[in-house]
């Protein structure tokens, strides 16, 4: 589990442990966190030492790799390709050649709806077409291509899962989301609550949607951590390379998402509208009729109001 310490890393690593499974998470802890490590080993070392990494396949007898670890901020990665580029796709090149040396031919990849681009289509389904409009995107796009085609020549079979946008904690308040700088909406709005005395910035309110702030689709973290265990078990059974979005298939405005948290927190969140950020589209939500058909997974967890409740509880009492 490479980035195991990480948000989404670390809830699929207890939901495997939960599951039977044996995880071992390797992260740097650049920006991963030792404690929501709770189940299984924590390796602490960095995907670019290839010897490091020929090391712990030959300590472990691993069955396959879950890859989160990637540089993630949009932003960033208009600013400094290059650490992208690097990173994000030259680590994922020494991890596969680790793993192919070691005769490791499973994989599930966190991927991102950010592959798609500007949407041509709503809801999005996986024959979209893949534009990426930010160097992140395309980073994601490469190694999705690389897989495809390693598959085809080398026999690495893989599943690329397509986030929408995570959120949310888990139930008993345990892990939880928590990055530094924070650019995630559901976080910063929770945040302006605890402390009291900001505002929540509103990028837009003349998109073409129902109450013109953007639309998106979030998708509770413990969601997007069942669907992980359910790629796993797809490549067990010997199943095809595949890709496949996760999402829930509804969207919610940015004042929609406010006003959950008014109704989580039991606070008025004051807002102010700003300009447009470039690049924003009016909404992205997912097709996810793929993700049932081919893993049997359906999101349970990813109604707004839970989404909101959990991530508040977390907010409340953070363990990191």
């Amino acid at each position: 589990m490479t980035g195991g310490a990480g948000y989404i890393g670390s809830h699929t690593v207890r939901e495997l442990g939960q599951q039977g499974f044996q995880p071992v998470t390797l992260d740097n802890l650049s920006e991963g966190h030792r404690e929501a490590v709770v189940q299984g080993a924590l390796e602490t070392g960095d995907l670019a030492d290839e010897s490091f990494l020929d090391g712990l396949f030959a300590r472990y007898r691993f069955d396959g790799v879950v890859h989160f670890a990637s540089r993630c901020y949009v932003g960033e990665s208009v600013e400094n390709p290059r650490l992208y580029y690097e990173q994000n796709v030259g680590n994922a090149m020494t991890l596969f050649r680790v793993m192919l040396r070691h005769g490791v031919k499973r994989f599930v990849l966190s991927s991102t709806c950010a592959t798609y681009g500007d949407p041509i289509r709503v809801p999005i389904d996986e024959s979209h077409p893949q534009d990426p409009v930010n160097p992140y995107g395309e980073t994601k796009f490469f190694i999705e291509r690389i897989l495809r085609q390693y598959d085809r020549a080398y026999g690495l079979r893989f599943v690329a899962l397509r986030y929408f946008n995570a959120a949310g904690a888990s139930l008993d308040g345990q892990l939880g989301e928590s990055h530094e700088p924070e650019t995630h909406l559901i976080p910063r709005i929770l945040l302006v609550a605890k402390q009291g005395g900001g505002e929540v910035q509103i990028y837009g309110d003349d998109y073409p949607t129902p109450d013109g702030t953007c639309v998106r689709d979030y998708i509770h973290v413990l969601d997007l951590a069942s669907a992980h265990v359910a790629a796993i078990n797809w490549l067990a059974d010997g199943q095809a390379s595949d890709f496949v979005n996760l999402g829930t298939g509804q969207g919610y405005s940015v004042k929609q998402v406010i006003d959950s948290a008014q109704r989580a927190t039991g606070r008025t969140i004051p807002t102010r509208v700003c300009p447009r950020r470039a690049g924003d589209p009016p909404a992205l939500v997912a097709d996810a009729g793929k993700a049932a058909r081919v893993l049997g997974w359906r999101p349970r967890h990813s109604d707004i109001d839970v989404i909101m409740q959990t991530a508040w509880n977390w907010e409340k009492n953070r363990r990191y």
